[in-house]
């Protein structure tokens, strides 16, 4: 497949991944489980809204590309000079950028992205203005964190905070024109091993690191005229960002689809989680009541069950209709075909639950099998059959409460599972990522935070 029908590929998946989500949580509300609660509804349409603006922007298709940095590095600068015009506020106050403001800019015939110009991190009172750029943080696609020389701990303690945001970042070295060469260089490898904010070993490659003049300092250059006559004036050199442009351009063009689809799912993924722990937090002693009584249920079911291969089939039955009726609770999709898949990675992933229920099945089965056939007016028969019933239904018993806990802890990341599941996309994309991408640095990162499932 080429790069750019792979590409296209994940934009569909992940349009295929939200429309999926938002069409169960319209179920929801069709169905009324959601206008039964006004409390609930109440609290998921802010996570609603922010999956269908999470779709429009995908289907929008413009990439946005959020520039942060402390005061007077330059970040307005340097998007004007991509820009070519000088639309964004500069000066040589400190915080002249205020608040969030953002311009297009369509560098390209098919390519249309959006700059977003941030207020310093380090303003005074800014804590506000610091939470505001945690969210266009997430909001964006490619983060240009700019800096003015070696990195102060204010600039990497900023700098790691927005490695959180699990985003490709550029490390934007401006005002190269204010040092001498050998003192430039000498920075650049600095930035190379600290720009990573202490997520990664390896140094930045090229494609994260790029050094700029955006607004270059005038210079004082000698003039002389025909006439003999020498004069001393004052020049600005144009801006030197033409390699930062080429390397967005190169980053836009080789997977600039990919990113975009890659960021709007994880949006909907945390979307997803919200919704489903909001709506755990405020059923929290129905679903404990529910693994309780199922706990109940099984135990007694499987204990005076005289028939041992039943007791297999009883208990996985019991455990699959306790995550479908935890699902149910929590207003959360679940076909009977995600819930045997997430019955057997509970099981499998805790082998000593599974071999034991399954060895206590045949064995005190059989044993129980064996006493009722037996039994008669036999007393040592009954007691037998009775001993291998408490134990058996104790064991039974323990392992639906087991999988009610683990399925819990399962439900709380929301509608992420199945074949359009959120995680599962983002886990196609990254198997997917080639090792010349921007993508391939955070590969490993984003996917320790994914499940098997």
């Amino acid at each position: 497949m080429s790069n750019r029908n792979l590409q296209e590929t994940h934009l569909n998946r992940a349009r295929a991944s939200l429309r999926q989500a938002l069409s169960w949580y319209g179920y929801l509300r069709k169905s009324g489980q959601l206008a039964a609660n006004p409390e609930l509804e109440n609290l998921l349409k802010p996570e609603i809204e922010a999956l269908n603006n999470t779709l429009s922007k995908l289907d929008a298709n413009v990439i946005r590309i959020a520039a942060f940095g402390l005061v007077s590095r330059g970040k307005s600068a340097v998007l004007n000079s991509l820009i070519g015009e000088k639309i964004l506020q500069t000066g040589p106050l400190n915080g002249v950028t205020q608040w969030p403001r953002s311009v297009r800019w369509k560098p390209g015939d098919k390519v249309l992205v959006e700059l977003i110009d941030t207020p310093g991190l380090d303003e005074i009172a800014g804590e506000s203005r610091a939470e505001m750029a945690r969210n266009v943080a997430r909001q964006a696609d490619l983060i240009l964190f700019v800096v003015s020389g070696d990195i102060t701990k204010t600039e990497y303690e900023g700098l790691w905070e927005l490695r959180q945001a699990q985003k490709p970042l550029i490390l934007v070295f401006n005002k190269i024109d204010l040092y001498p060469e050998i003192d430039r260089n000498a920075i650049y490898k600095n930035l190379q091993q600290l720009g990573t904010g202490n997520l990664q070993n390896n140094p930045l490659l090229p494609d994260e690191i790029v050094m700029v003049a955006a607004e270059p300092a005038p210079m004082e250059v000698r003039v002389e005229y025909a006439n003999g006559t020498i004069n001393y004036e004052w020049e600005t050199p144009p801006p030197q960002v033409e390699e930062l442009k080429q390397t967005i351009l190169n980053i836009l063009n080789r997977e600039g689809r990919s990113l975009l689809a890659l960021n709007a799912l994880i949006q909907a993924r945390e979307s997803e989680e919200n919704i489903a722990q909001k709506t755990i937090d405020m059923r929290e002693k129905e679903a404990e009541d529910i693994i309780w009584r199922f706990t109940q249920y099984k135990a007694l079911v499987i204990g005076l069950n005289p028939i041992a291969f039943l007791d297999i089939i009883g208990g996985f039955i019991t455990d699959l209709a306790l995550i479908r009726t935890l699902a149910k609770l929590y207003g959360l999709p679940m076909t009977s075909y995600e819930a045997s898949k997430l019955l057997k990675t509970i099981l499998f992933s805790s082998g000593g639950l599974l071999l034991g229920e399954i060895s206590s099945n045949l064995i005190l089965g059989l044993g129980k099998t064996t006493a009722a056939i037996t039994s008669g007016d036999n007393p040592f028969n009954i007691t037998t059959f009775t001993s291998s019933a408490i134990i058996q239904g104790g064991i039974a018993g323990y392992g639906a409460y087991t999988v009610g806990k683990a399925a819990k802890l399962y439900l709380e990341k929301g509608c992420t599972w199945g074949q359009l599941g959120a995680n599962t996309v983002i886990q196609e994309i990254l198997s997917q990522v080639d090792k010349n991408t921007i993508l391939y640095r955070l590969q490993q990162e984003l996917a320790g935070n994914f499940g098997e499932f």
